[in-house]
């Protein structure tokens, strides 16, 4: 199916149904913005979200190929997510979504807590 410019949007239809899950762009912002991070750090950075809602999440964008797990063999276990290639891709496709975002006129410019962390946050 192609829109009206000619472009086959097919494609998108995969990955809208994963990235309009509630968490989905919120995961990968958050590991966009470090190199990779324990499930435990994850859960930090995104106040509200329950422990199964970024299981599942995280599994979910694991199966697309957006974040990849990386599991130590240590006592105590250690698990690392992380971008792969794909998920630093789609994380430079939304930059501009968040900037356009910031720039709109309901915007009241607060943002929450754990954004002020962000390296480079500037509000």
């Amino acid at each position: 199916m192609a829109d009206e410019s000619g472009t086959c949007i097919c494609p998108l239809e995969g990955v809208i149904d994963t990235i309009s899950k509630k968490w989905a762009l919120l995961i990968i912002h958050v590991l966009g913005n470090r190199p990779r991070l324990r499930f435990s750090e994850l859960s930090k950075e995104l106040p509200g979200i329950s422990p199964k809602t970024l299981t599942d999440t995280l599994g979910v964008l694991r199966k697309e190929g957006f974040v990849g797990r990386e599991a130590f063999a240590e006592i105590p276990p250690r698990v690392e997510y992380y971008l792969t290639d794909d998920g630093r891709e789609l994380w430079d496709a939304i930059l501009p979504l968040l900037q356009w975002t910031m720039k709109r006129e309901n915007f009241s410019g607060e943002c929450q807590g754990r954004c002020r962390k962000v390296p480079g946050h500037h509000r």
